[in-house]
């Protein structure tokens, strides 16, 4: 893909997350998921003296690569799963940071980059992996899953109440051909669940939600990430969490309470998740599902 081509990331919650994080204080951050990097960017904008940016995505490395360029060596590039936190900070040598940000989402260049099959909007392989170096496509995963299972993906992943019916109607369609394509499995799915009237939400919607979480294993280790996070925050330090669905939130909130509240390691800056301006969504709808919550560490 061209420089030209690329799909433009905006990063969500942009001004909240970085007054937030507190990059004024400088010494070196975290961003966990680099995407194209720009809340990296405000941070070293901010006073961030150095930022380390992690992402399993080869493909954002090297596009937030072309973006940071004029950062030269504040920016330390690792293509990495962000729950490889720890490894990530030994191998740099840093037993702590000043703060740390997890975005949670997928980045404009996955969802709208040709060929990564995480839309049904235009018709095109059905990979959905975050990192394309490792890991089964979501085709070799349907091709083989059981239709108990696959029902269970769906309902928990995609909260999709006809869970069942669709997970049969893709064991059915596999039988008679391979689902290999976004186009394929949406048609499958809206058929599943096809209601009479207008629907504010695409039919394959959930079910394309739930297999890119299950793909990616979007929620394994999300709580043991976070508290990860904070035991390498000096005291004072920030961690940041913008999630996009109940799921993810829910992990995040429970984790950073218990360690407020039984453990003692942080306080819970945001009391409510911190959510987009009307302004900020009109520009940027995908921010509409954005969710901040931050957590300094105490002594």
């Amino acid at each position: 893909m061209s420089h030209a081509d690329q799909p433009q990331h905006v990063p969500v919650l942009l001004d909240e997350t970085t007054r937030l994080l507190q990059p004024e204080r400088g010494g070196t951050f975290v961003d966990c998921t680099l995407g194209l990097g720009g809340h990296t960017r405000a941070l070293l904008e901010g006073g961030a003296s150095r930022v380390v940016g992690i992402d399993r995505d080869t493909e954002a490395l090297a596009a937030a690569a072309r973006v940071l360029a004029p950062y030269g060596d504040r920016v330390r590039f690792v293509h990495a799963d962000y729950r490889d936190l720890d490894r990530v900070l030994d191998a740099e040598g840093l037993t702590t940071v000043q703060g740390a940000l997890a975005d949670l989402g997928v980045s404009s260049l996955q969802f709208d980059g040709p060929g990564r099959g995480f839309s049904f909007r235009r018709d095109e392989p059905l990979d959905m992996r975050m990192d394309r170096t490792a890991g089964l496509t979501a085709a070799e995963r349907l091709a083989s899953v059981s239709e108990t299972e696959l029902a269970d993906v769906i309902f928990q992943f995609g909260e999709e109440r006809k869970s069942r019916r669709v997970a049969r109607a893709i064991v059915a369609a596999r039988a008679r051909e391979p689902i290999a394509t976004t186009g394929q499995l949406a048609a499958i799915v809206r058929r599943a669940v096809a209601a009479p009237g207008w629907q504010r939400l695409d039919p394959a919607t959930r079910t394309f939600q739930a297999l890119r979480i299950w793909v990616n294993g979007e929620l394994d280790r999300l709580d043991e990430f976070v508290r990860r996070a904070v035991l390498r925050l000096v005291e004072g330090g920030r961690l940041a969490v913008i999630s996009f669905h109940s799921l993810e939130d829910r992990v995040v909130k429970h984790t950073l309470r218990a360690l407020d509240r039984t453990e003692g390691l942080v306080r819970v800056v945001t009391a409510r998740p911190i959510v987009a301006s009307d302004a900020e969504i009109a520009l940027n709808p995908r921010a509409r599902s954005a969710r901040l919550r931050v957590a300094e560490r105490l002594a």
